[in-house]
Formats: C-alpha cells, sequence, structure tokens
C-alpha cells in the first residue's frame, strides 16, 4: 500500500536511508533509487537522491569515485567514509529511540479509540 510521506519527514531519514544502503555495497545515483523503491519508497523524486548525494559528499559522509560500467558511461559510485559510518551508526540509535517512542503513542492512541 503506497502511502503519501511528508516530504519534510522523509528528508529528515532519507540521508540515514541512503547510509545504511551505501553501507552494504557501494552504488551509483540510479542505483540507490532503485533499491530505495524495493523498499516501499517508489515516490522519492530522482530530484531529491542527487542533491542529496553531493551534500553528503561535501560533509565527507560519503566519497564518489568514477568507475567503469559494461552498461554504458562511467559512473559514479558511492562509498562511506568513516565518518559516514559514525553518521549511520547515531542515525539508527536515534531511529530505534524514536520508533520506541512513537510506537508507544500510537498504541496507547490506540487503546483510547478502542475504549
Amino acid at each position: 500500500m503506497k502511502q503519501n510521506i511528508s516530504s519534510q519527514m522523509l528528508k529528515g531519514i532519507l540521508q540515514g536511508i541512503m547510509l545504511m544502503i551505501l553501507a552494504k555495497r557501494p552504488d551509483y545515483g540510479y542505483g540507490i533509487s532503485k533499491q530505495i523503491n524495493e523498499y516501499g519508497l517508489e515516490d522519492i523524486p530522482k530530484g531529491t537522491i542527487y542533491p542529496l548525494l553531493t551534500a553528503m559528499e561535501r560533509r565527507g559522509l560519503i566519497v564518489g569515485k568514477m568507475e567503469a560500467s559494461v552498461d554504458g558511461p562511467n559512473r559514479k559510485y558511492y562509498f562511506v567514509t568513516s565518518e559516514g559510518e559514525q553518521a549511520k551508526q547515531n542515525f539508527m540509535q536515534e531511529w530505534h529511540f524514536l520508533k520506541h517512542a512513537v510506537d508507544k503513542l500510537v498504541e496507547e492512541n490506540n487503546q483510547d479509540e478502542n475504549q
């Protein structure tokens, strides 16, 4: 089921998502986009991903390297740096904390509505 997710909410977590994807294996922009789609986030505009990759690279979270492609022109593959790995770990800790708090509130809200 597709959901419209607030772009503001999504921008806040997209960097963490991309760091987790790239930590598994380096990839190029379109490949990252396809992986994001596989997790059910099909509505992420491609125009959101590329500026974020540039910003992440500027902040030293990832590094881009041009590599040959068997499918056409060279592609810029992105690799997570040690700073990016730390940012990914921080994101995961913050996500678990936030998820637990929101899940608790949602559960309480559902119980209140069912009474």
